[in-house]
């Protein structure tokens, strides 16, 4: 894993310890050599993290649309700053750049990002590990709301594990280094979910 795109607020919460975390991530891809993709801002989490890593040494692509180029006030100093015509674009490039995915706690913007990239995974378009970094129980209720999924069958057993997540940093990059796509494919998925019960 070389390359981490990582999706996070351009708030930076109310809880400091968000941004106390986005600055130990980009402080450990600098120091693990993970060039860091993200959203291009200078603002939020997204700021944080970007402004961390580069202190430390790294390297940082941030990929920002014209659109917000002045509303997010874009990272003049990251090493690359990619300019895109659309968010769809932005997201394209981000994908294209990536090794793996990871959701810093954010909003709307975060969740979107996210869960593009995880179903691209599960629809077989990429082989990239997706994941969160659940501080503070942040991402606790939409994992549970994934295993509602699953027990209600509109997630296959098989993609259970497709999101991984974890409380602590380290083993989470360690988990998303490991990790294996799961055999099944979303065709199969979608014939089984037909079948009586």
């Amino acid at each position: 894993m070389k390359h981490l795109c990582v999706f996070c607020g351009s708030s930076a919460g109310h809880d400091p310890v968000f941004a106390q975390c986005a600055d130990e991530l980009g402080r450990l891809l600098a120091e693990r050599q993970v060039e860091l993709i993200y959203g291009g801002g200078t603002v939020g989490l997204m700021g944080r993290l970007a402004r961390a890593c580069l202190e430390a040494g790294g390297r940082v692509i941030g990929v920002i649309p014209r659109s917000l180029l002045e509303r997010e006030v874009a990272l003049e100093t990251a090493t690359e700053l990619v300019v895109t015509e659309t968010m769809h674009q932005r997201k394209a490039e981000m994908a294209r750049r990536a090794d793996a995915f990871l959701a810093l706690p954010g909003g709307l913007g975060t969740f979107e990002e996210l869960f593009e990239m995880l179903t691209w995974t599960q629809l077989g378009l990429q082989d990239k590990p997706c994941a969160v970094w659940n501080l503070a129980d942040y991402y606790r209720p939409l994992l549970m709301q994934i295993e509602l999924a699953v027990e209600r069958g509109f997630i296959h057993p098989g993609f259970a594990g497709l999101l991984l997540h974890h409380r602590q940093l380290t083993p989470l990059l360690d988990a998303m280094i490991r990790w294996q796509r799961p055999a099944v494919d979303k065709v199969t998925a979608a014939l089984d979910s037909e079948k009586p019960r």
